[in-house]
C-alpha cells in the first residue's frame, strides 16, 4: 500500500501459474524477472542496491519492510538493481534519524515496481519446492486477465544463459585511494561490485583500481597490480567466457587473486570446475559456512543462485596445480570455496564485506593481504 493511503491493486504472477493479489508498492507498472527469496531482516537498501540482483523480483521473507526508510549512505550502488520488490507488510511510516524518504518513495523515485499486502510465507515455500523461476509484478494499468500476464512472464528471459555482468559493470575504470599510506594496489574487475568491497580493501592501505568487466589482459597490467580481486555480480556463471579466460591468465603469472560470490565461480570454472543453477539459491545473513582446514563455522551473507560442482574438502588437479574445494555450505553441502595449492589464488561463494552484516568472513580480506605480502615484487 502506498505511503499516501491510496490502495492501487497488484498481481504477482509465476512462471508455473500461480497468482498471488495483493497492493501495488512502490511504482505501478510491470516488472518482470526471476523470483527469489532472500532471508535478511534487515539490509533491505543494501540488498536492492546490490549489482548482483539484477533482473531478479526480490521476495522478502521478513515480514514487515521499510520501518528504517532509506538514506543516502548505505547505498551499495548509484541506483536500484531489483527488477521488482515483494514484501507482505510495508512501514506506514519510517522511523531511523538517518531516515531521508521512505522506501515506497524510493521504489517509486527509480521506477521499481513492487507488490506489498501478500502471504510471503506461502510464496517463499512456493518457491522453495518448485525453485526461481520467472515471474511478473503487474500493477495499475498494466494489471489485466491472468492469461495475458502469465504468457508475458513465460516470454521473458530465462537466468540460465543469461550474461548480465556487463550490463551492471562500470563504464569506465576508477579508483579508490587506500586509506592512510598505501601498502598494496589492487585490480578490482568489476562484475557487479559492491560500493563496501573498495572501503574494506581501502581500509587496508590498498588502493584500488576498478576495471570494467570487459578490460583486456593488458588493461589489468597496466594497472601495475600487486594482486587481482574478482567481485560479485549476476547471471550465470557459464557466460563469462572473458572473464574467466583473463583469470586464467592472472594465474599463470601467479599474481595473488582473491574472489567472492561470482567470482568465485570464476574461479572455479577457470580451474576447470562445472557450475550449475541452484534450485532456489542462497540468499540471505544467516547462512552458515564451514572451513575444511579448520572446521570452523561462520555465519554469512550470500545472494547467488548458481553453485560450482564438487563435494567438501575434494581436492583435484588443475591447469595450474594442486586445488581444493575449502569451505561448503552444512545446509545442503554446496561449494562455498575454492584454494589453489600452488598459486597464490582464493575465493568464496559468500559475502567478507557485507555492510549489513554479518562480519564473521571480514579476515578474509586480510587473508588476501597476506598472500601479496608473500609475493610482493614477484607479481607480473
Amino acid at each position: 500500500m502506498s505511503t499516501n493511503g491510496t490502495r492501487t491493486p497488484a498481481a504477482l504472477v509465476l512462471e508455473d501459474g500461480r497468482v498471488f493479489r495483493g497492493a501495488a508498492y512502490g511504482a505501478r507498472g510491470t516488472a518482470l524477472g526471476e523470483a527469489v527469496f532472500c532471508t535478511g531482516m534487515t539490509g533491505y537498501q543494501e540488498t536492492l542496491t546490490d549489482p548482483s540482483y539484477h533482473r531478479q523480483i526480490v521476495v522478502q521473507t521478513a515480514p514487515q519492510i521499510g520501518n528504517t526508510g532509506w538514506n543516502d549512505e548505505d547505498d551499495e550502488s548509484a541506483r536500484i538493481w531489483v527488477s521488482g520488490y515483494v514484501v507482505r507488510d510495508p512501514a506506514r511510516t519510517p522511523s531511523n534519524w538517518r531516515s531521508k524518504r521512505s522506501l515506497d518513495d524510493e521504489l517509486a523515485n527509480q521506477g521499481v515496481v513492487g507488490i506489498s499486502e501478500i502471504d510471503t510465507r506461502t510464496l517463499t515455500r512456493h518457491l522453495r519446492e518448485q525453485g526461481a523461476m520467472r515471474a511478473g509484478v503487474f500493477s495499475g494499468d498494466a494489471l489485466r486477465a491472468d492469461e495475458d500476464m502469465l504468457a508475458e512472464v513465460r516470454a521473458s528471459p530465462a537466468m540460465k544463459g543469461a550474461d548480465l555482468a556487463g550490463e551492471v559493470s562500470t563504464k569506465q575504470p576508477y579508483v579508490v585511494a587506500a586509506q592512510g599510506e598505501r601498502r598494496f594496489r589492487v585490480a578490482a574487475l568489476d562484475l557487479g561490485i559492491k560500493s563496501n568491497t573498495p572501503r574494506q580493501l581501502a581500509a587496508r592501505g590498498i588502493e584500488v583500481h576498478v576495471l570494467p568487466s570487459s578490460s583486456s589482459l593488458e588493461d589489468l597490467l597496466a594497472v601495475g597490480p600487486d594482486g587481482v580481486f574478482l567481485s560479485n555480480g549476476p547471471g550465470d556463471p557459464a557466460t563469462t567466457a572473458h572473464a574467466t579466460e583473463l583469470t586464467k591468465a592472472v594465474l599463470q603469472r601467479e599474481i595473488p587473486l582473491f574472489g567472492i560470490c561470482f567470482g568465485n565461480q570464476i574461479l572455479g570454472r577457470a580451474l576447470g570446475l562445472g557450475t550449475y543453477k541452484m534450485r532456489y539459491g542462497h540468499r540471505g545473513v544467516n547462512i552458515p559456512v564451514i572451513d575444511v582446514a579448520t572446521g570452523r563455522v561462520a555465519i554469512t551473507a550470500q545472494n547467488h543462485g548458481f553453485a560450482l560442482e564438487g563435494e567438501p574438502g575434494q581436492t583435484f588437479e588443475s591447469p595450474f596445480g594442486a586445488a581444493q574445494i575449502s569451505h561448503y555450505c552444512p545446509n545442503d553441502n554446496t561449494v562455498e570455496g575454492v584454494r589453489c595449492s600452488d598459486v597464490p589464488a582464493f575465493s568464496v561463494q559468500y559475502h567478507p564485506e557485507a555492510a549489513a552484516g554479518p562480519h564473521d568472513a571480514a579476515p578474509l580480506f586480510d587473508e588476501f593481504v597476506g598472500l601479496m605480502e608473500k609475493t610482493a615484487g614477484k607479481a607480473g
